[in-house]
């Protein structure tokens, strides 16, 4: 599994002219699934980005995670993190996963940030979303599970 994350101010994603998700102070993660993903990689995931110390303390260094401010967390299903633009001018999405075996994947990713105590709203999966992000930092890491690092 591949995540971007954004530390944020604030966060919101619409979908048909509605909000479907949105959050104050935290995490946007947008979140990819290859076809070797399992179980592991999102449990493992979960609960590196839980405890990512990337919020800072009183003397300004990233000492503090999610879980120690209290920020929420915006995941965002994007199977464009696994384009290959490597060849040509248009990139394909060969080893992005499936929709039917990546929605679950992404599913138990999102009850397991959720059951490291982070709450959690999420997009809408295969819908055309608009992800509105005022990115705090501005603070953006890219993170793969161990078995695609």
């Amino acid at each position: 599994m591949r995540a971007v994350i954004q530390r944020v101010r604030q966060a919101a994603v619409r979908v048909d002219d509605q909000t479907v998700g949105a959050i104050d102070t935290g995490l946007v993660i947008f979140v990819g699934v290859t076809h070797a993903d399992t179980d592991a990689d999102a449990r493992w995931l979960a609960q590196k980005i839980a405890t990512l110390r990337i919020f800072e303390d009183a003397a300004g260094k990233f000492n503090l995670s999610a879980l120690e401010v209290g920020a929420r967390a915006l995941v965002v299903s994007q199977f464009t993190l696994y384009a290959n633009a490597q060849r040509g001018r248009r990139p394909d999405f060969i080893a992005a996963a499936r929709p039917e075996f990546a929605e679950p994947l992404i599913e138990r990713f999102v009850a397991y940030l959720r059951a490291q105590g982070l709450g959690v709203e999420t997009g809408k999966f295969q819908a055309h979303m608009l992800v509105t992000i005022l990115n705090d930092g501005p603070v953006t890491i890219l993170l793969d599970s161990p078995a695609h690092a």
